[in-house]
C-alpha cells in the first residue's frame, strides 16, 4: 500500500509529512458555475436580489473558506494562504466562478482553489433560493496549477467556462 501517500504501510491513513520540502511559490485556479432561472439572472443584474449584493457576498465566503481548508479536510496540510481571487461573473444561464489561490509554502494549494469556488458557489445558491428552489452548482474543478514539484498544468478547453 506504499504507492498511496496517503496511507502507511499498514494502510491506515496519515497526513504526508512535507518538513523536508523546500518552500516554493505555487497557485491554483479552479472554477464552478451556479445555474440558475432567467428570473435570478435578471434580479442579479438589476441588483434585485431580497437578500442584497449576491457577489460582493460569494466573493468574501470565498475568499473565508480558502483559509479554512485544513478545517474541512483531515489530511489538508495548514498552510500560508498568501493571495486569493475569486471573480463572479453574471451569465445568461447563471454565476461563473473563477478562485485563484497563491501561497509560498511546501504544498499546493489545488484544495484552497476549489473550496473557494465551491464555497462562492454555496453563497450564491444561499442567496437566490428564495427566488429559483432548483438553482443548482455545476462544473466544479481545478483548472490550472503552477509551482512544486510536478510543475505547471493546465486543464485544456476551460475558458469557456
Amino acid at each position: 500500500m506504499s504507492e498511496f501517500s496517503h496511507l502507511d504501510a499498514s494502510g491506515q491513513a496519515r497526513m504526508v509529512d512535507v518538513t523536508g520540502k523546500q518552500p516554493t511559490v505555487r497557485s491554483a485556479t479552479a472554477i464552478a458555475f451556479v445555474r440558475t432561472s432567467a428570473a435570478v439572472v435578471a434580479a442579479l443584474r438589476d441588483g434585485t436580489v431580497p437578500k442584497g449584493d449576491v457577489l460582493a457576498v460569494a466573493r468574501v465566503a470565498g475568499i473565508a473558506a480558502a483559509k479554512r481548508v485544513p478545517d474541512l479536510l483531515p489530511l489538508a496540510h495548514v498552510i500560508g494562504v498568501h493571495g486569493v481571487v475569486v471573480d463572479l461573473e453574471v451569465t445568461d444561464e447563471g454565476v461563473s466562478v473563477r478562485s485563484t489561490v497563491r501561497t509560498a509554502d511546501r504544498t499546493g494549494v489545488e484544495m484552497e482553489a476549489l473550496t473557494a469556488a465551491t464555497v462562492a458557489a454555496l453563497a450564491v445558491v444561499d442567496m437566490v433560493k428564495g427566488v429559483d428552489k432548483f438553482t443548482e452548482i455545476t462544473g466544479a474543478m481545478v483548472v490550472a496549477k503552477t509551482g512544486g514539484k510536478s510543475g505547471d498544468w493546465e486543464r485544456p478547453d476551460t475558458s469557456s467556462q
